[in-house]
């Protein structure tokens, strides 16, 4: 009997979010014109990023940031925002990126 309510509970919540997809794309559709005005507006003020969190500055436009902002408090210190445990650390700090001419530091391999 109680799986036959876990899979009752599953399809539920699977048509629960099957509805808010097509509720999404039905939304996009109508209003494709104001996100046309506002990637023209965006565009024309030549806005860089999109800031998603208001709690730190390094995590208002990470691409703007550089990387020691997070520690300049404490360099010891735990990170004490959400958002800094959601946001992935840049890619320079993984060692993924490559550093444009300016930015090399002595001693690195090219």
């Amino acid at each position: 009997m109680k799986h036959r309510i876990v899979i009752g509970v599953v399809l539920f919540e699977f048509l629960i979010l099957l509805f808010l997809f097509a509720y999404g794309q039905i939304s996009i559709a109508d209003r494709k014109d104001e996100i046309v005005n506002k990637k023209t507006l965006v565009s024309h003020l030549m806005l860089t990023d999109l800031a998603i969190w208001t709690e730190a500055r390094y995590t208002r436009h990470p691409s703007q940031a550089d990387i020691f902002t997070p520690f300049q408090d404490f360099p010891s210190s735990i990170e004490h925002f959400p958002a800094g445990s959601i946001l992935a650390p840049p890619d320079v700090i993984k060692g993924s990126a490559k550093l444009a001419p300016p930015y090399v530091i002595k001693g690195s391999a090219k």
